[in-house]
């Protein structure tokens, strides 16, 4: 990846900070999104919000409607699946950008939400994790069958190791569904992330900062399926160590905190994957330390790394304050093209 932070921004935290509330991460006409819920085979639901992905020469007010299939006799373009981050969902700076990138090129763009996130409190008695790849794995399907034409997907942080989860459980057979994948600051070990995210000055930021809206939801979970879990304990947690103990790991399978960070990071299993495969970690991401990124031993055939020195965590701002965010989608996006041929 080419990239070199602007001399305006030095710092992981400050890359990380100023991406997120003040870079431009929209541009040309507004993003209008169409959104559709999906029942899930459970009895839930998952939300999807669709990009008006008209080509541009069709004229802003175009707008092609569900299911998201062009008119007839129109080849269908690539369709980007985004999976957003921890707390994440499609108003999300990154989740922005890439839909703008996305629309630049004509492509179909869909930014389906894990459970919770979409502004409404899901059903069942699960939320969802790291290493949700049974998840992925039906929500991709869904927008293959739905879309019809190429699948390219990208995940970013939370999202990006679940993605690569699902491309390691799969191996070659992905290729039936996604055509490449992407993953954009990826916590793929995550052991030494949750670490990194729960001492110092992270701790300090990032740590209560997504505790502020994880808590609240949880004990809305709560209330809605009384004894899941302990919530005095909850609510006295104080990093994410904690808060998976209590409710992350338990609901969804796993025996503790330290049997979800093992069982769910991506990282001892990228020589599995059996598609084009991006892995994008900036060396000073706060939330991924330098020392835990894979090395070319530890990927296959099908694995690309690119670990610029600059960009924090989904950072990469560019450009004079107050900088914009697209050229780390454009080069992914880039690189997605070339996979797809």
């Amino acid at each position: 990846m080419q990239y070199s932070a602007p001399r305006w921004l030095p710092g992981g935290h400050a890359q990380t900070i100023w991406s997120a509330l003040w870079a431009r991460h929209h541009g040309g006409p507004a993003l209008r999104f169409q959104r559709q819920r999906w029942d899930t085979p459970d009895g839930d639901f998952i939300d999807v919000d669709w990009l008006n992905y008209a080509p541009p020469e069709a004229g802003d007010d175009a707008f092609w409607p569900l299911p998201a299939i062009p008119p007839e006799g129109t080849p269908r373009p690539p369709l980007l699946v985004l999976f957003h981050g921890l707390e994440g969902s499609s108003q999300s700076q990154y989740a922005q950008a890439f839909a703008t990138v996305a629309r630049s090129r004509g492509w179909a763009c869909a930014l389906p939400h894990f459970r919770g996130c979409s502004g409404e409190l899901n059903h069942a008695p699960r939320a969802y994790h790291s290493g949700d790849f049974e998840e992925i794995a039906w929500i991709l399907a869904r927008c293959k069958q739905q879309h019809g034409g190429p699948v390219l997907a990208v995940g970013i942080s939370l999202g990006g190791n679940a993605l690569l989860r699902w491309a390691e459980e799969h191996g070659q057979s992905a290729a039936l569904t996604a055509r490449a994948v992407a993953a954009v600051c990826s916590p793929i070990d995550l052991a030494a992330s949750g670490r990194a995210i729960g001492s110092g000055f992270s701790r300090l930021v990032y740590t209560r900062m997504f505790l502020k809206t994880m808590v609240p939801k949880a004990l809305r979970k709560l209330e809605q399926h009384p004894g899941l879990f302990d919530g005095e304990r909850l609510r006295r947690a104080r990093d994410l160590y904690e808060f998976d103990n209590i409710f992350t790991a338990p609901l969804h399978g796993f025996r503790d905190t330290e049997d979800y960070w093992a069982r769910a990071s991506a990282k001892p299993h990228l020589r599995r994957i059996g598609i084009p495969a991006l892995v994008l970690n900036a060396r000073n991401d706060p939330f991924v330390p330098a020392h835990s990124l894979p090395q070319a031993r530890d990927v296959g055939a099908f694995v690309t790394l690119w670990q610029p020195a600059h960009g924090g965590h989904v950072g990469f701002t560019h450009g004079k304050p107050p900088g914009e965010v697209f050229t780390m989608p454009e080069q992914v996006c880039d690189w997605l093209s070339r996979a797809l041929g």
